[in-house]
């Protein structure tokens, strides 16, 4: 986009943040998104974004990830704030709940007089 003689060139902003410069958006934190359906009963991670701070990812989230109004409820977490499990160490991380039968449906033995399950 050129400008006109005389006019100063505007600045390219980013679509969905309401006229503000590219460059800021590279300042602001990236946000995780999670959404919860209508009809969902856990909220789904559905992608990320930059705000400036946590409401405004709230409101920007809203704006991009519920268009047809099926969220009825969005968490925003700073991704610098999550801590994940390594993939390689699966089986060690995971391992220590092997040893918890108790868990499993299986541990337990189920009346006769319970004839529906």
């Amino acid at each position: 986009m050129s400008a006109a003689p005389g006019r100063p060139k505007q600045a390219r902003t980013a679509g969905g943040a309401e006229g503000t410069p590219v460059t800021a958006l590279k300042e602001w934190p990236l946000w995780e998104v999670f959404v919860r359906s209508k009809q969902g009963l856990e909220h789904k991670h559905c992608g990320s974004l930059h705000a400036s701070d946590a409401q405004h990812a709230l409101h920007l989230a809203r704006d991009v990830y519920t268009r047809r109004q099926e969220g009825v409820s969005i968490w925003v977490v700073q991704s610098s704030s999550i801590t994940a499990s390594e993939p390689d160490s699966k089986d060690s991380f995971f391992d220590p709940a092997a040893d918890k039968v108790y868990r499993h449906p299986t541990f337990y033995e189920i009346p006769d007089k319970v004839g529906h399950m």
